[in-house]
């Protein structure tokens, strides 16, 4: 294991749990691979209105750069203190913003408007602009459809801005929307080729307010862009979840890192997903970086640890043989375009035996997550089974979420399963549905689906 440490950076670190040990004929490696950065130098330091880590130098990009994206479509009147609450949140989430951090705030209606500084570029957090932004959002009126799709554009080429100002410097390119119903006034493929142009330019962080929205819609705009989703049932929640959000990406220091998997000649990816603190499949967006070997994004990094699932396929090897499986690195582009830095390192092995007990264990972490994985899919299932009226299928699908939440200890999960379903028998799993559910309770359900626990120690 390899460390990379620079100051004001974190240092990274990759553990990899596994058991690789295989029966004769086996041929499929799994290995639970824990990423851990430590010791940055501001996580945790985003105070409200706190200058806390250097402002930029002239000519400089800024260390963070963050739009705010608010839905002021007609719905956003309905009723009227959603309005309220969101100029609120918004007010809330730039006091926590760190002195020099670039900014803007956007309304999105069936068009997307820059309201803040509102000359096409970002203003750089002091004092004075966040006086300033407070006083803009006070004209934000609702009226007007929802086009997700033209916000996210414009919140691009905004953050773009702040790199142009530094020479293209990487930084911390973050956005935080707010949507209260559907995406209506585009096409589904126009918010998708807005999703593909900003994935891996800027990460970002959805929520959905009240219960009119789209969960899927929510949580793939966070999918795509690599960020948090959630819901915020009461409007009256949403300052408290804004001003959480806003010094979660004032705690990030270092972007744009990725999972790098070097695989010999003959060994094939079945599958790399993150699997803490949620599930999210990464396999797809694999960019080749040269023979054998490719690049999964993570997005940005702060004071924090995670935990993906590398599944792979080995070639049939005799007893006694073992091999190199994989080779783990955590790498960070080079912004001048040079060879990316490898901040960390692991190993996957490979070893085959005839020792029964030896090749038929399975590793607590693999397991524990395997499971988490499966919690995650049966709950949409259950959820989706039950929206189309096939209560059988949604019985037993929820039922078995309600089984792997006990069995693993995500409380927080069973929790929200005890409010969709009456639970007769955890540890077998039998529940029956409830006859009615808030549609509140349904939401918050689906969009948390994919939240996971870790291995108890």
């Amino acid at each position: 294991m390899a460390n990379f440490s620079k100051s004001n950076v974190p240092q990274f670190s990759v553990d990899v749990y596994q058991n690789e040990f295989l029966p004769e004929g086996g041929r499929e490696v799994n290995a639970i691979v824990t990423v851990t950065s430590t010791g940055g130098g501001t996580s945790g330091s985003a105070l409200t209105g706190a200058s806390s880590g250097p402002a930029p130098l002239p000519g400089q990009a800024p260390a963070a750069a963050v739009v705010i994206m608010v839905d002021c479509s007609g719905s956003m009147d309905y009723p009227p203190t959603k309005m309220r609450n969101a100029r609120e949140a918004t007010a809330a989430a730039i006091g926590a913003l760190r002195d020099g951090t670039a900014f803007s705030v956007v309304a999105g209606t069936h068009v997307a408007k820059d309201i803040y500084p509102g000359n096409g570029r970002l203003a750089i957090a002091d004092p004075a602009t966040r006086a300033q932004a407070r006083e803009a959002l006070r004209k934000l009126s609702a009226g007007g459809g929802t086009a997700i799709g033209t916000w996210l554009r414009l919140a691009d080429r905004l953050l773009n801005t702040a790199d142009e100002a530094g020479g293209g410097v990487p930084q911390i390119r973050h956005g935080i929307l707010l949507t209260d119903g559907r995406n209506e006034h585009e096409a589904p493929e126009d918010l998708r080729a807005s999703l593909d142009a900003a994935a891996g330019r800027f990460t970002c962080d959805a929520r959905g307010v009240g219960t009119d929205w789209e969960v899927k819609e929510v949580t793939g705009i966070a999918s795509a862009l690599l960020g948090t989703a959630d819901i915020v049932a009461d409007p009256s929640g949403l300052s408290a979840d804004f001003t959480q959000m806003m010094e979660n990406a004032m705690g990030k220091e270092v972007a744009d890192v990725a999972l790098r998997l070097w695989t010999p000649v003959g060994v094939e990816i079945k599958y790399v997903k993150q699997v803490a603190p949620s599930v999210e499949q990464l396999t797809d967006r694999r960019t080749e970086v040269g023979p054998r070997a490719g690049d999964y994004p993570t997005g940005s990094w702060g004071d924090e640890s995670r935990d993906y699932h590398v599944c792979v396929q080995v070639p049939q090897a005799g007893i006694g043989q073992e091999m190199l499986a994989a080779r783990v690195s955590l790498v960070l582009p080079d912004p001048s375009g040079g060879a990316p830095q490898t901040l960390s390192q692991g190993l996957v092995r490979a070893v085959w035996t005839d020792d029964m007990t030896a090749s038929t264990s399975i590793n607590p972490q693999v397991a524990h997550y395997t499971g988490q994985a499966e919690l995650a899919q049966v709950i949409q299932q259950g959820l989706d089974a039950r929206k189309s009226g096939n209560l059988d299928g949604a019985t037993a699908k929820l039922g078995r979420a309600v089984q792997l939440a006990a069995a693993s200890g995500n409380a927080e999960t069973a929790k929200l399963l005890a409010k969709v379903v009456d639970v007769v028998d955890e540890a077998t799993g039998t529940v029956r549905l409830k006859a009615k559910v808030a549609e509140a309770d349904e939401m918050t359900l689906e969009t948390r689906s994919t939240k996971t626990v870790r291995v108890k120690k």
